[in-house]
């Protein structure tokens, strides 16, 4: 929004939640277990004057939809006739849950929340997010994420990924051997040779003994990144790791806001950050995590979220790539367009997200 610009008013005359559980056609294969299917809960914040702001959150596994879909639709009481001022919401709801802590569920309800508001309010100023929050609508470079972790699989994707103009395919580990690990790295190597970069994540797999005796082949790989080689939250180990891998350790899609990402950044724990809008806690999450990352100078791709990453990287300094793996585009009537390895901001006013109604009521969870 430009200084001086008047800021319509709106007030929230409701929640609209709606839990569905997706089967994709191909599962996604991780060194945690097999995702056969996207659990996502649908958010539409509705407003007294007609404006409906749109935004959805991952779950991950079914076991956690029913409960997070109630989460969401809980707050509806909380929020019915408040302005709808995405800051503000936020204040005030995390200040209703600061004593049961601002993580997990909790979090990923009133992040949802606040990516809904912030669309709503692009939409009442008639411009895409990106212009309303100061940027400019530009393409931004993506990777494509590889489903399947199986050697002659994965380079038969990641060769089609490539074929089609994406500079970087990312490869799980993490399910075997390091005998494995190289023999998927090479034959996904071997099918895109030096067009595009590969990235591979290890999904938070290995001991930190595990992840120093595996980095040190992996360093021989060209590899342009590997990704949480232990667990998430422990930046000691991760600093380890980067202190003995010649190859960038990247890390934060597990970060539960900004603030856990400044102590990983403090602890030296990785290279290079994978930014998750839903979990740093919605747009003004990612804007400080953006913020973060300038000034450590660390390069910044996006995880998963592609229709709101694709507004929030061109507004990061740091940008490195677009994650690319589709979730919510079979339940959108326009999933986000990737054109040559480039992802392209939606021109229309708001994140662009708009509900295809009837696969909707296909895959909705009653």
């Amino acid at each position: 929004m430009t200084p001086g610009e008047t800021d319509p008013e709106l007030t929230i005359s409701g929640l609209r939640v709606r839990a569905v559980d997706l089967v994709p056609e191909r599962p996604v294969h991780t060194a945690a277990g097999v995702l056969a299917s996207t659990p996502l809960v649908l958010i539409d914040v509705v407003t007294r004057e007609g404006i409906v702001g749109r935004s959805y959150v991952r779950c991950y596994t079914p076991l956690a939809l029913a409960a997070t879909a109630r989460l969401v639709d809980d707050l509806a009481g909380v929020l019915a006739g408040a302005r709808l001022d995405p800051d503000g919401l936020d204040d005030s709801l995390r200040a209703r849950f600061r004593l049961v802590g601002l993580q997990g569920l909790a979090a990923i309800a009133l992040a949802g929340v606040e990516m809904a508001a912030s669309d709503a309010r692009a939409k009442a100023h008639g411009v895409p997010l990106v212009s309303f929050l100061g940027g400019d609508p530009s393409p931004i470079p993506a990777y494509a994420s590889l489903r399947t972790m199986a050697p002659a699989a994965a380079a038969q994707e990641a060769g089609g990924a490539v074929s089609v103009g994406f500079g970087g395919v990312k490869l799980k580990l993490g399910g075997g051997t390091l005998a494995h690990d190289l023999e998927a790295i090479r034959a996904v190597r071997d099918a895109i040779g030096d067009r595009a970069e590969l990235m591979v994540d290890y999904n938070q797999s290995l001991t930190v003994t595990e992840a120093l005796e595996r980095v040190s082949a992996l360093d021989h790989e060209g590899l342009a990144w590997i990704e949480e080689p232990t667990r998430a939250e422990d930046d000691r180990g991760h600093a380890e790791i980067v202190a003995a891998a010649r190859t960038p350790i990247a890390l934060g899609e597990n970060w539960w806001g900004p603030h856990d990402m400044e102590d990983s950044i403090a602890a030296g724990a990785c290279d290079h950050v994978t930014l998750d809008v839903m979990k740093l806690g919605g747009v003004r999450g990612w804007l400080t995590a953006a913020a973060l990352a300038a000034q450590a100078g660390l390069p910044a791709s996006s995880h998963t979220f592609p229709e709101l990453s694709v507004h929030l990287l061109a507004l990061t300094p740091t940008r490195h790539r677009l994650e690319y793996l589709d979730h919510a585009g079979p339940i959108l009537t326009e999933p986000v367009r990737v054109v040559d390895g480039f992802a392209y901001p939606p021109d229309r006013p708001g994140n662009g997200l708009e509900w295809d109604e009837a696969a909707v009521a296909r895959w909705l969870v009653s």
